[in-house]
C-alpha cells in the first residue's frame, strides 16, 4: 500500500471520452454545408445507413434509431401494444429512466430484488413473474449480464415478451450471441458515457417485423416517412394513421458521427475488458473488497468497474470516499449518494415502493468508478493504487 504522505497523482479525466474518430469531418462538414440533418430527407441519410450496418452488426434483421435509449425502452413498450396499466417486471438495480419509460408508457412498474452481484435474484424474479405481469424489462446494469438463460426459460413459458435494457452492454455476449439479441427487443444508448458517442441518442434491434413497424411510425416517419426504412410495405401500410406519432427520431448529425465509431468497437470493448480485469485483480486483493465475478456464458464489455465494500461502517465509507476525491478519484456509493438515480427509493415518482432489502443491502455498499477504454493499464494501475491507499489499512491478500 503507498505512503499515505505520498498520494498518487490520478489519470485524466475519468468521465472525459475519446475524441471522435478524424474520418467524420468530412461528413459532419457536408451536413453542415447542405444543411441535411433530418433522417428523412434523402433515402440514403446517415441515419438509415446507421440503422443498417448496426443490425448487421449485432446479428439483427431491423434497428431503429431514436433520440435516447429511454426513448427506445419506451418505443418498445408501445410497440408491444400493452394495455394501459400493464405491470412490467423491471430490476430494483437500474437507473431512472427504466421505470420513467414504463410510466411514459401508461404502464406500472414492478420491482424485482437484486443480489449482491448486481444481478437479478431469480428466486424473487419467478415469484413476481405470476404477479399478472405483461412484461419484463431486463437491465443489464453497467454491464452486468443476469442469467438470461433462465430468464428467458421462465418468460418463454409464460409467453412474456422480454425487452433488453443493453445501454451497457454494447459488445457483451452470452453463450457468444450479443446482448440485445435475446429478447424481443434491444436497446442501446449513445449517450457520452457509452461506447459509442453521440452525445445522446439511442437504437432498438429486433427480428419481429411487426413490432419495429409500430415502433417506426410511433418514432416520427410521418405520412410515407416509413417508405425510407427497410421495411416491407405491407407490414408498414396497415398501421397508417392509427398510432399516435412521438417524434423521437435521431439526427443524421448524430448519425454520422456514431457511424465513424462502429470499427472501434472491437478494440474498445478489448481495452475496456483489460482495463477492468486488471483493476479488479488488484482491488480484490484488499480484505474489505469484492469485485463479483462475471457468470460463465458471458463475455462483458465494461466501461466501468463496480465492487463492494465489506466490514465497514458508514463512517468508514464515507472516509474511503472522500480520501479518493482528494486524490482525483470519484467514486460514488450508489446507496449513500444523495439523490441517487439508480437508488429505487429516490423514484417518488411511482405510486408504490416496495421495500427490498436485498438491493438496498448491495446499494449501501456497492461503489461505482468510470473506467473508459481509452486509459492504459498503467492508468490502471494509478486508479488501484489511489483506492487502495484510501481503504482502512489491512494486510493485502
Amino acid at each position: 500500500m503507498l505512503d499515505q504522505a505520498q498520494p498518487t497523482k490520478a489519470p485524466s479525466d475519468l468521465h472525459a471520452a475519446e475524441p471522435i474518430p478524424a474520418a467524420v469531418r468530412d461528413e459532419i462538414e457536408r451536413l453542415l454545408s447542405s444543411g441535411d440533418l433530418f433522417r428523412y430527407t434523402s433515402q440514403n441519410a446517415p441515419v438509415t445507413l446507421l440503422e443498417r450496418e448496426f443490425a448487421v452488426q449485432l446479428g439483427s434483421t431491423y434497428a431503429l434509431a431514436v433520440s435516447s435509449c429511454s426513448a427506445a425502452l419506451f418505443l418498445s413498450l408501445k410497440a408491444l401494444n400493452l394495455p394501459r396499466d400493464a405491470r412490467v417486471l423491471i430490476p430494483a438495480f437500474t437507473f431512472a429512466a427504466v421505470p420513467s419509460s414504463v410510466v411514459h408508457a401508461e404502464c406500472v412498474p414492478v420491482l424485482c430484488e437484486v443480489g449482491e452481484n448486481y444481478r437479478i435474484d431469480l428466486n424473487d424474479f419467478a415469484g413476481k413473474l405470476d404477479q399478472d405481469i405483461s412484461a419484463v424489462i431486463i437491465s443489464h446494469m453497467r454491464g452486468h449480464t443476469s442469467d438470461m438463460d433462465a430468464i428467458m426459460r421462465l418468460c418463454d413459458a409464460r409467453d412474456i415478451p422480454v425487452i433488453e435494457d443493453a445501454a451497457h452492454s454494447l459488445g457483451t455476449t452470452w453463450h457468444g450471441k450479443n446482448i440485445g439479441t435475446l429478447g424481443r427487443v434491444g436497446c442501446f444508448s449513445f449517450q457520452s458515457y457509452k461506447l459509442l458517442n453521440a452525445g445522446e441518442g439511442g437504437i432498438l434491434i429486433t427480428d419481429d417485423a411487426d413490432l419495429v413497424a409500430r415502433a417506426t411510425i410511433m418514432s416520427g416517419a410521418y405520412e410515407h416517412a416509413w417508405e425510407k426504412h427497410d421495411i416491407a410495405a405491407e407490414t408498414v401500410e396497415k398501421w397508417q394513421n392509427k398510432l399516435p406519432i412521438y417524434n423521437l427520431r435521431l439526427s443524421n448529425m448524430s448519425a454520422a458521427i456514431v457511424r465513424a465509431q462502429l470499427p472501434e468497437i472491437a478494440r474498445r470493448v478489448a481495452d475496456g475488458r483489460r482495463n477492468h480485469d486488471r483493476l479488479a485483480e488488484q482491488l480484490n486483493r484488499h480484505p474489505n473488497v469484492t469485485v463479483p465475478e462475471k457468470l460463465d456464458p458471458e463475455n462483458r464489455a465494461p466501461d466501468s468497474i463496480q465492487f463492494n465494500l465489506t466490514d465497514m461502517t458508514d463512517a468508514a465509507v464515507t472516509d474511503f470516499v472522500c480520501r479518493a476525491d482528494a486524490q482525483g478519484i470519484k467514486v460514488q456509493v450508489f446507496g449513500m449518494s444523495a439523490n441517487n438515480a439508480r437508488a429505487f427509493w429516490n423514484w417518488q415518482f411511482l405510486n408504490d415502493t416496495p421495500e427490498l432489502p436485498k438491493t438496498r443491502a448491495m446499494l449501501m455498499r456497492a461503489c461505482d468508478v468510470r473506467l473508459p477504454a481509452r486509459l492504459t493499464p498503467q492508468d490502471c494501475d494509478m486508479i488501484g493504487e489511489i483506492l487502495l491507499n484510501s481503504l482502512p489499512s489491512g494486510e493485502l491478500n
